[in-house]
């Protein structure tokens, strides 16, 4: 197994998370919660596991990121900033008139995006679908998909699954934000989902749960998925919606919300206060 920079892809994740509250803030208003509750998983993603080419987005062969959770997008526009993509400047023109970062993801407009998401549960399909034309295409391609627990509700989901293990997409890697929050409310009020793991397991997926704030878990899952074999790989992320800022974690309704100047000067403070300590 490769040797794994914890402390780097650490302070990556902060800096993710500090780019996505630039671009609410900017705003003054957006999708918080969920934007913190993956920012680790895309720190290792685009920080060790994916292989991308900065310079040149549309590389044939490169790895591809589907977030289906396409409101989670000012985080992928962070983690995309800090790569190269596009000026770090632009984060705060998020959803404005001109913008290439709207407020979902959008293929068209942002460079280093490769799929358009929002409608929650087509994103699955489309990712599906990618990995079944890069294995057609004899692409050495992988395609990681983002999906919410809550946005898990949606039939269509667990359809897209079901084709995807009857083909043997081991070039497909499902990364489940279970943060255990989502629109209205806890997902076990809304419609409870059940063993994540045992579902995933039964559809034909290889299964593995792991701390989604753990950045080196995170990094031994995903290095396994690189082993290839005759099934599509599964990490269930047991996340917290909102990590990273405690008070926006502790906010019952922390799907969308309002940042107002007093509380981006606290949030980017103790968010920074850690990106010190961590790097002496």
């Amino acid at each position: 197994m490769d040797e794994i920079n914890t402390k780097e892809l650490k302070a990556f994740a902060l800096r993710i998370r500090l780019g996505a509250l630039e671009a609410i803030h900017s705003l003054g208003s957006g999708h918080l919660g969920g934007a913190m509750s993956i920012s680790d998983v895309l720190a290792v993603l685009y920080g060790r596991e994916m292989r991308i080419d900065p310079a040149n987005p549309a590389w044939p062969e490169r790895d591809k990121l589907v977030c289906s959770k396409g409101h989670a997008g000012p985080a992928v526009y962070s983690t995309l900033a800090l790569k190269g993509y596009f000026p770090y400047e632009e984060l705060h023109t998020l959803n404005r008139p001109g913008t290439r970062l709207p407020s979902h993801c959008d293929r068209n407009k942002t460079p280093g995006v490769d799929m358009t998401t929002g409608s929650l549960g087509q994103g699955t399909s489309l990712a599906v679908g990618m990995a079944l034309g890069d294995r057609l295409k004899g692409r050495p391609s992988r395609t990681f998909l983002i999906v919410g627990d809550g946005e898990s509700n949606e039939g269509q989901v667990w359809e897209a699954f079901s084709f995807a293990a009857a083909k043997k997409l081991s070039n497909l890697v499902v990364l489940l934000d279970w943060n255990k929050r989502q629109l209205d409310g806890y997902t076990n009020d809304v419609l409870p989902m059940g063993d994540y793991t045992a579902k995933f397991e039964a559809f034909g997926f290889d299964t593995v749960r792991v701390d989604g704030g753990d950045v080196e878990q995170l990094a031994r899952a995903l290095e396994r998925t690189r082993e290839g074999g005759d099934k599509p790989y599964a990490i269930i992320l047991d996340t917290v919606k909102g990590a990273g800022i405690p008070e926006v974690a502790n906010t019952a309704m922390n799907h969308s919300m309002t940042v107002n100047d007093q509380q981006f000067q606290r949030w980017t403070a103790e968010l920074t206060e850690q990106l010190h300590a961590l790097e002496g």
